[in-house]
């Protein structure tokens, strides 16, 4: 069955690329570059809410305990991708700069949740000789929920690399609505999801958990409703390593963490089918988009009077509002834009107060050579509100274009053209007007206080791991390039000239530092709102043109058909319908592949009825 399965999907995928590139050059250009992805080692991405065990199930699977650091206050959008390696070790990929950075696997925990002291890595490469990375490398993202939408975004762009998807519940309540949400959006993505329900030692009533939330997905997410669940237990697995050899049988056993890894082994050797799967999915998005264009084009052909009305109001209503109220947008845009900058600038001056507090107080602590150290101490927390600024960017730069498009568009309208909005704002931020010395992570070395800045386009925060951007569950993105900010070489000479181990040189000296960061920042967020407000002004009104565009051609079609007489029009249907048919045609290929893949996905060792 395997090899008829391979030789079906490899043959849709061949003729649903062919449908796609004869209608659409372009995307059938992208899916092709993903048919061609060599798959050297398949790749499982663990996707899950936060707090539900993804970094615990991670240890026991490679059966090494605090590999992958367990901390409910992950800070940061960082994910870590799992490889086999003759010998335990890390490197973390830090925005700006040229080489990875080596990591002692006890200081992982503190890069990965942002307490390292220095800029947040996007990435960190954990290699490790365990046995089940030899079939299969492991991604642990981010969680997905709560309110920041950054490691949301981080885990559907592994998502857009994974083979297979280990989606971790936990027993201790059904799927949340962003875990639903979620699946859904990175169901579009892959294939095959094989799903972890954890802490089954701690919750006795795991069971009808487990009932409930394949209830939930026949209801949300009917393509997973008889989908694989593993009922394990990280703790008991932990715990059977710390006991003799003869003792640990039972308690392997019981955690059941060996039929998940025997699972992920199997979904291994299914590595190139369960890749051309996920192509074949993609394949399909692209089909059914195309399968509305054509019916949309059979309507046109039918010339019907109201229909035409309908599309001509329409056209009107948009060309109205362009003409009328596109100062109203601006002057919109302008207010949104400049009651932020004053709160993000507001922020930053808290924070440099706090920062300032708290450094003197330490000032007051130190006795003698401790002042040594001060600089040092200084430069990591320069960093640390660096990398939190940021952070406010990024959200405060999605709450403004999300408040100005509100007024804009209606939701229908704005749902349809999201996907465009997002990629007109990523080149417009890209390609905005210059500025005197704006550039790629550019560093700036300023006098007074030694400080050195750097500010780079091309260090985007919240806007994709490895630098692709996509929007989150069909959200609004703005990219916002990351800030890095510590002291100059030239910071460390002046204090060892004024300061040595004198408190009240050292208090001089601080204040002078944090002023001309302060200065430093507040300049580089005046840029940022500036560069926002044009990026969005041109995504709005490509958004507006694009859609007019669209309308007009529809019109146009209509007009076309009108204009025949009844053999005409009735030879124009059959060409609409006939292409309608085919796109109808080659879905039904698609869905019936696409269903009979799901048996690519392991079933559990023991019966589904006790999972």
């Amino acid at each position: 069955m395997n090899r008829d399965l391979a030789q079906g999907l490899d043959t849709a995928v061949r003729d649903a690329l062919a449908a796609v590139r004869a209608a659409d050059p372009d995307a059938g250009a992208e899916l092709a570059e993903l048919r061609r992805r060599r798959l050297t080692r398949p790749s499982v991405v663990l996707v899950g809410e936060t707090k539900r065990g993804k970094s615990s199930l991670i240890n026991a699977l490679l059966g090494v305990p605090g590999l992958s650091p367990v901390d409910a206050a992950v800070a940061t959008a960082t994910y870590l991708h799992f490889s086999p390696g003759a010998a335990a070790g890390a490197v973390a990929y830090v925005p700006g700069m040229a080489e990875p950075v080596e990591v002692g696997l006890r200081e992982l925990g503190a890069w990965a949740t942002g307490r390292s002291g220095g800029r947040a890595p996007r990435r960190i490469e954990v290699t490790h000789p365990a046995p089940l990375l030899q079939y299969v490398s492991l991604l642990d993202t981010p969680g997905v929920g709560g309110l920041d939408p950054a490691h949301a975004t981080v885990a559907l762009d592994a998502v857009e690399r994974a083979t297979a998807l280990l989606f971790v519940a936990d027993a201790s309540a059904p799927l949340s609505q962003p875990e639903l949400e979620f699946l859904v959006a990175a169901s579009e993505r892959v294939d095959t999801v094989v799903f972890a329900l954890t802490k089954v030692d701690a919750f006795g009533g795991w069971r009808r958990i487990a009932e409930d939330n394949r209830a939930l997905l026949r209801v949300r997410a009917p393509r997973f409703a008889d989908a694989p669940w593993f009922p394990v237990s990280a703790r008991l697995a932990e715990l059977a390593l710390d006991l003799p050899a003869s003792e640990q049988a039972a308690l392997v056993e019981a955690s059941h963490i060996a039929e998940l890894q025997h699972a992920l082994v199997e979904l291994a050797g299914r590595g190139h089918q369960l890749q051309l799967a996920n192509v074949l999915r993609a394949a399909r998005a692209e089909l059914a988009r195309l399968e509305q264009a054509a019916e949309a084009r059979v309507q046109a052909a039918e010339a019907d009077p109201a229909q035409t009305a309908r599309v001509r109001a329409e056209r009107s209503a948009l060309a109205a509002r362009k003409r009328t109220e596109s100062r109203q947008w601006a002057l919109l845009l302008n207010t949104e834009t400049q009651r932020a900058r004053v709160e993000v600038v507001g922020l930053l001056r808290t924070r440099i107060a706090e920062l300032q507090a708290d450094v003197g107080a330490r000032i007051d602590r130190l006795r003698g050579d401790g002042l040594a150290g001060l600089p040092d101490q200084v430069d990591a927390e320069l960093q640390a509100v660096a990398v939190r600024l940021s952070e406010d960017l990024r959200a405060t730069f999605r709450q403004v274009g999300e408040r100005v498009l509100a007024q804009v568009f209606d939701d229908e309208e704005l749902a349809g053209m999201l996907d465009r909005l997002n990629a007109t704002l990523r080149h417009a931020l890209a390609a905005g007007p210059p500025r005197d010395g704006a550039g790629d992570n550019l560093l700036i070395a300023l006098s007074a206080g030694g400080i050195a800045f750097m500010a780079g386009r091309g260090a985007m925060f919240g806007a994709s791991v490895l630098g692709v951007g996509g929007a989150v569950a069909g959200g609004l993105l703005v990219p916002v390039a990351g800030l890095g900010l510590g002291l100059a070489a030239g910071g460390y000479v002046l204090y060892r000239r004024r300061v040595q181990t004198d408190r009240q040189q050292a208090r001089a000296w601080l204040r002078d530092v944090l002023a001309e960061a302060r200065a430093a920042l507040q300049d580089e967020i005046s840029y940022r709102f500036s560069d926002l407000q044009y990026a969005l002004g041109v995504a709005v009104d490509d958004a507006v043109e694009r859609r007019l565009r669209e309308l007009d051609a529809h019109i146009a079609e209509i007009d076309a058909a009108a204009a025949e007489d009844a053999a005409g029009r009735a030879r124009r249907r059959a060409g609409a319908n006939a292409e309608l048919q085919q796109f109808r045609s080659h879905l039904r290929n698609v869905d019936e592949v696409l269903t009979r893949a799901r048996a690519l996905a392991p079933a559990p060792a023991y019966g589904q009825e006790n999972a």
